[in-house]
């Protein structure tokens, strides 16, 4: 009787799980279908009833969830706001507690931390408390570029109400800047690798959306990172820098982590001068001899005026690099060193490497602009070649636009500059040169053809 009896309850048990589990399967394609148009407010009773009844069902529940209570905070206020946001951030954590793998930590609790910042829920402490355990849990996924600026801009804010110290201050500035290089490297890793493919005209559809999302993120880190530092401010001059790591030096002069850090900090504040600075990198280079410290004997030079000997250590610096990240900065930074020298060739030379290392560096299209510009006087025999040059000035500007979208005004702007210098359409009839091209001479080297009328 005991068995009829519990087979009984297991068969019913069994029939109301897929009961319930066909209910939820109904309830989830009538939220999904409502979500995908904007009916917020249609997905929402279906959506509760699956977020509830079947969190493990599918991730549709806390992807759409997202939307539908965002919506809902947008159209409310007071109370019933502050209770939607309050759902929002027990949907994340629900997400991470059915989804781990779907929702990581990194990426879901920067977004609770960010959700607690904008709506301001919580103490300045507790918002930043959230985005310190998403970053030490799992820095890997917290990589959103908005959610690392408030993170910083947090620990300045407790740096002023006395409640974070110095050092937490720049422990966190090396963190984040450390972070936002890396991400950079990596989205221009991709949007180099695509920027090739447009170039052979292999470019998909698929990677056109790709390179643009690229693009975004480069973008917004660019925004971040000059945020980041202007927030810094004068909070780590290097009055206050110099002691702390004058004072910090003897107990980690035998850690390159930190002695490499302190050397970064120290130059990013154009502190190199200072005697500790000379100290930090000798020391780095004993333990250490790498691209970085290379690179940091190369500042010391450069600061000394020892020029030759900088050039050569960054040189070095850029051979021991595998990333092209890293060299294309060091040939830009060389480019720019000898363009003051007025070593046109030179400079020309470290920008086309500058390229070679990173196609999307637009930077170096408008220094190679600006060379070819200042030198239209030196490369042509008649006048209408020498303004010749500014055809080619102008090209060259216009490529930095579509190589990194962050300087498209400045570079359209360069071009129609130089485009206004070269020929007039009157000069052009008169010449008789209309569809034809010029080469230009000397270091330059370069054929353009002249606008048809």
């Amino acid at each position: 009787m005991k068995l009829k009896i519990t087979l009984i309850l297991a068969l019913f048990t069994l029939f109301a799980a897929n009961a319930q589990n066909e209910q939820c399967m109904e309830k989830l394609s009538i939220f999904t279908e409502a979500a995908k148009v904007k009916n917020y407010d249609a997905a929402y009773e279906p959506w509760m009833h699956v977020r509830k009844t079947c969190p493990k069902l599918n991730n549709a529940i806390y992807v759409y969830g997202e939307r539908i209570l965002k919506s809902k905070i947008k159209k409310s206020a007071g109370a019933e706001k502050t209770a939607y946001t309050n759902d929002l951030i027990a949907l994340y954590r629900e997400s991470m507690t059915h989804m781990p793998n779907k929702f990581p930590c990194g990426k879901t609790e920067a977004k609770i931390g960010q959700l607690m910042f904008d709506e301001n829920i919580g103490t300045p402490e507790a918002q930043f408390n959230t985005f310190d355990k998403a970053y030490n849990t799992d820095a890997k996924t917290f990589n959103n570029p908005k959610a690392l600026y408030t993170y910083f801009k947090l620990m300045v804010g407790l740096f002023d109400s006395g409640k974070k110290d110095f050092q937490s201050l720049i422990d966190l500035y090396s963190t984040i800047t450390d972070k936002v290089e890396a991400e950079q490297k990596n989205y221009s890793g991709k949007k180099d690798a695509l920027l090739l493919k447009e170039e052979k005209g292999t470019l998909s559809s698929k990677d056109a959306k790709r390179l643009k999302s690229y693009d975004s993120f480069l973008v917004a880190y660019d925004q971040i990172s000059g945020g980041i530092d202007k927030d810094l401010g004068d909070r780590a001059n290097c009055d206050k820098l110099i002691p702390l790591f004058e004072k910090n030096f003897e107990e980690n002069k035998t850690n390159a982590s930190w002695l490499k850090s302190a050397a970064s900090r120290l130059a990013g504040k154009d502190c190199d001068d200072a005697p500790i600075f000379v100290k930090l990198v000798e020391a780095f280079h004993n333990i250490d001899p790498s691209a970085n410290s290379a690179y940091y004997l190369g500042r010391l030079n450069e600061k000394k005026g020892s020029l030759s000997e900088a050039e050569k250590f960054y040189n070095e610096s850029a051979a021991l690099h595998t990333e092209g990240f890293e060299k294309a900065k060091l040939y830009y930074r060389l480019a720019l060193m000898n363009k003051k020298r007025g070593r046109v060739g030179q400079a020309y030379n470290y920008a086309n490497k500058t390229l070679n290392a990173q196609p999307s560096f637009g930077k170096a299209y408008l220094l190679i602009a600006g060379l070819y510009a200042s030198s239209a006087n030196n490369c042509g025999t008649t006048q209408f070649e020498k303004r010749a040059t500014f055809w080619l000035a102008a090209n060259t500007a216009e490529k930095a636009g579509r190589a990194d979208s962050s300087l498209k005004r400045s570079a359209a702007k360069t071009a129609a500059n130089y485009r206004a210098k070269a020929p007039s359409k009157q000069d052009i009839f008169t010449e008789g040169m209309a569809g034809k091209s010029v080469t230009i001479k000397c270091w330059i080297n370069k054929t353009v053809t002249v606008p048809t009328l």
